[in-house]
């Protein structure tokens, strides 16, 4: 459940943004030097998360939401990992099926949105999904695609923060 506040939403997407499909390069910090826990022994995965986007996410000032297929996984296992606290889910119906073109999550978050601010994190935004929320959202929103197989880079939190500096 996704309590009211001030702050824009940030829906955010595990698998692509958080655990980039390609390995870290060599010499960036990994997650790997947490301990893995035992909801994840079977998940080598997660260590491609940066702890630092914990941190980072924090910092741009939002109401972190799980937007994710991880559901309620994403706060036993990701968010420990990333210094975060719990955060509400998003609880997808299952019965929803997507407009020709949209992504599967793009109406239902922005009915979650309420008209309020909000940047969506994802690796498969598409131009349609843009389109549809420019039209159908009553405030501002970012949807922002991040690339895959990197994860969030520094590009992609200064794009948030420009993006959040002009509301």
């Amino acid at each position: 459940m996704i309590t009211r506040d001030d702050r824009p939403l940030l829906f955010l997407d595990v698998d692509g943004p958080l655990i980039p499909l390609r390995a870290r390069p060599a010499g960036h910090p990994l997650a790997s030097v947490t301990p893995r826990t035992a909801e994840a022994p079977g998940n080598p995965l997660v260590d491609r998360l940066d702890p630092a986007d914990g941190h980072r996410l924090l910092a741009l000032g939002c109401q972190l939401v799980w937007a994710t297929t991880w559901m309620a996984d994403a706060n036993e296992v990701v968010a420990p990992r990333l210094g975060l606290p719990v955060l509400p889910v998003v609880d997808f119906p299952d019965d929803e099926s997507p407009e020709r073109g949209l992504h599967w999550k793009t109406r239902f978050l922005t009915r979650q949105a309420g008209g309020r601010p909000f940047v969506w994190l994802d690796d498969e935004i598409t131009g349609a999904d843009q389109r549809w929320v420019r039209t159908h959202h009553q405030g501002p929103a970012l949807l922002h695609r991040v690339d895959p197989l990197v994860g969030l880079t520094d590009a992609d939190f200064a794009a948030i923060r420009r993006w959040l500096a002009a509301r």
